[in-house]
């Protein structure tokens, strides 16, 4: 659907000027066109300063889940930890497990208190927790640390995508998305170049090396920090929760921002709806939407999150093992061949992104789940033959997550833009809860014990198993998928507080 005909299904008022919000009446009820005018803007720098900023936090999310994984060797070396494969899944799934908790609780707070706030709690909560891995002296020490860095960035999860959908014009919507849940692998790439350096015993010794690897992590969180200080609360949660003149006002900067006045075109009568403010959302209410109301939208962003979730942390949190394990390659040379991988994930999202706006979300979340399953299951039979050298096989993951990477965000992008405003952080947290949950928090203690057998044909099969979950979530996006496509919030979900 056009934007422009999906915003006339929601005009109640053509005629008022955009110079201001009218006042609520009685029954808390306001009109309000700022859905319309945050959707009418051009791209500006203010949309490229959001990237940036948002984008920073995926960078510090990679970054902290490289280590993780080409530190492994490392640790198994450390004459203070010594970890077994077991040990290595075990504390990556404990990462996972907080970032599945942290999701929920941050989710339901940042429905209730608001994304700019959550945006520092969380972060806080990620720094603290980075530094103390650091000084993690045994595996249930070090298991705690990673458990509340993944809170940290779980909750990070739930704020982030609900302001990238409500901040950036329709017809960039899943672009950017795309494209800042595709940075992840630009701290990847870091994390890969840190370990190098860091797990070098010519220039440092290796059981100090992890520790500072972690402290760099922090140290990049208080940069995320600083940059987060400008980024404006939604304007579209300020007025469903009774602040329509905060709501106007900062509307009315990013208009000044991207054109140089306070509206984007002065004269222009913006298209009306009219909502019920509230407070918060009961979780009754929470709970009918997402079972009753969309129940086949909720069945796309479970399949959708919990094939990703396996796919991605079952292979990824082991990628240093299958190649020491099987490979041979020293823990201290993984970083190289992370590079190449990390470079296929980025360059996934970023040149196949736009397809996602023009060619529509149902197309592109079949083809690129349904491509990177088979090609898995492909490579993962070259593999259980011998077939592939260390080389290849980083080849082989490189072309698979060209098409993984934007299949992986655009689960993300599904679940935050077709539930309602008062739902969304909330949804997202839930789904990827459950999702990350069933497969994600499984996949590398499952992948570890895999690996730990010896045999490539055990590893194949859990291979297989990550194969026929993407393929299984490429059929449903197709088939029950929403063409979310460069149409306006409101008319992809309407607002619960929407009132005829």
């Amino acid at each position: 659907m056009d934007l422009q005909l999906a915003q006339r299904n929601l005009v109640l008022d053509h005629g008022a000027s955009a110079s201001s919000p009218a006042p609520a009446n009685s029954d808390g009820i306001v009109e309000t066109d700022i859905p319309s005018r945050l959707d009418g803007l051009r791209w500006s720098g203010f949309h490229t300063r959001v990237v940036l900023a948002l984008g920073i936090t995926w960078i510090l999310d990679g970054l902290e889940v490289t280590l993780a994984g080409a530190l492994s060797g490392a640790l198994k070396e450390s004459p203070a930890l010594r970890f077994s494969n077991l040990d290595v899944g075990f504390a990556n799934s404990a990462y996972l497990a907080g970032a599945v908790l942290g999701a929920l609780g941050f989710g339901w707070l940042t429905d209730r208190i608001g994304r700019k706030k959550l945006f520092f709690i969380t972060l806080a909560l990620y720094l603290t927790a980075t530094a103390a891995t650091a000084l993690s002296w045994n595996v249930g020490s070090y298991a705690l640390f990673r458990f509340l860095t993944g809170a940290g960035i779980g909750g990070e999860y739930t704020a982030i995508n609900s302001t990238i959908q409500e901040l950036v014009p329709a017809r960039y919507r899943g672009w950017t998305d795309l494209v800042i849940n595709g940075s992840f692998w630009i701290g990847a790439a870091m994390g890969a170049v840190s370990a190098i350096v860091l797990l070098d015993p010519a220039v440092i010794d290796p059981d100090l090396g992890w520790r500072l690897a972690y402290l760099g992590g922090a140290g990049l969180g208080l940069v995320v920090l600083l940059m987060r200080m400008w980024i404006p609360e939604s304007p579209r949660w300020l007025m469903i929760h009774g602040r329509p003149d905060q709501a106007h006002a900062v509307v009315a900067d990013i208009e000044r921002s991207a054109t140089g006045s306070a509206q984007g075109r002065p004269q222009h009568a913006w298209p009306k709806i009219r909502l019920k403010m509230r407070d918060h959302t009961p979780l009754r209410e929470v709970a009918h939407t997402l079972f009753s109301l969309y129940r086949a939208r909720s069945l796309v962003g479970l399949a959708l999150m919990t094939a990703q979730a396996f796919f991605y942390n079952a292979i990824f949190f082991t990628f240093a093992l299958v190649l020491t394990d099987f490979f041979g390659i020293a823990s201290n040379q993984v970083g190289w061949y992370i590079l190449p991988f990390a470079a296929g994930n980025f360059l996934g999202p970023l040149l196949l992104g736009r397809l996602f706006d023009t060619l529509g979300r149902r197309a592109m979340i079949a083809f690129t789940y349904g491509v990177s399953g088979i090609l898995l299951a492909l490579s993962g039979y070259l593999f259980s033959i011998g077939m592939l050298s260390a080389e290849s096989q980083t080849i082989a993951w490189m072309v698979i997550f060209f098409f993984a990477s934007p299949a992986a965000s655009a689960a993300y992008l599904t679940v935050s833009e077709t539930f309602p405003l008062e739902v969304r952080a909330l949804a997202i947290a839930l789904f990827y809860a459950i999702g990350t949950g069933i497969g994600g928090v499984a996949g590398p203690a499952l992948f570890g014990a895999l690996i730990d057998t010896g045999s490539r044909d055990s590893v194949f099969a859990g291979y297989l198993l990550g194969s026929g979950l993407m393929i299984a979530a490429a059929a449903i996006g197709w088939r029950y998928g929403i063409a979310a496509e460069r149409r306006a919030l409101e008319s992809v979900a309407r607002p619960l507080a929407f009132v005829e």
